[in-house]
């Protein structure tokens, strides 16, 4: 369904497993990022009356996952940490257009905002799948059914919104380029690390 060309490997949850706190705080931080994505979007399209109201939800919806996070950080003793840096994210936004028309920038935003759902969704199936903790192995599979409607609420957008940007044939290239990236990923108690 979400079309990635590399699965991650089973065996990275053992790596997730073995720092539990690492995990969670880096999770933390990436809902927070993903509220504050959907927030920028709704303020450079706030004409768009429909993804006004879908992204609102979806901001909200992030911060209540953010909280959900915190709450279990907490009740393991565990400590949120600082923000950590997302050398994945950051790479993934260096790959979106920023030149050419305010719709060709937009619609790549979404394009941009569907891989990181896409890819969360994914990690979330492996974290669900194969984590020894049946708590959050649980919590992980409730994540990842939001994170694939999130994915498809981008997605359609860009289709939906698209004025000179053959959104099909860009967003294969996001899966390319996604594919290559992901390869250097995997390795670290991150959700896209």
């Amino acid at each position: 369904m979400l079309g990635l060309k590399l699965l991650t490997d089973p065996r990275w949850a053992n790596i997730a497993q073995t720092n539990l706190e690492e995990i969670l705080t880096d999770h933390a931080w990436c809902e927070q990022k993903a509220a504050s994505n959907a927030i920028s979007l709704i303020t450079n399209n706030s004409e768009h009356e429909d993804l006004v109201h879908e992204l609102t939800a979806i901001a909200i919806e992030e911060m209540q996952h953010f909280q959900m996070v915190i709450d279990i950080i907490k009740k393991r003793g565990y400590t949120l940490g600082r923000e950590r840096k997302d050398d994945y994210v950051n790479q993934l936004m260096r790959f979106s257009k920023k030149d050419g028309s305010r719709n060709t920038a937009f619609i790549d935003r979404l394009l941009f905002a569907a891989m990181i759902e896409a890819r969360s969704c994914e990690r979330f199936r492996v974290l669900s799948q194969n984590i020894a903790d049946e708590e959050l192995a649980k919590f992980y599979y409730d994540l990842m059914v939001s994170e694939a409607n999130h994915y498809t609420t981008f997605l359609n957008f860009a289709r939906k919104y698209t004025l000179d940007v053959d959104v099909d044939k860009r967003w294969k290239e996001w899966l390319e380029f996604e594919g290559k990236l992901i390869q250097s990923y995997g390795k670290r108690e991150h959700i896209h690390g």
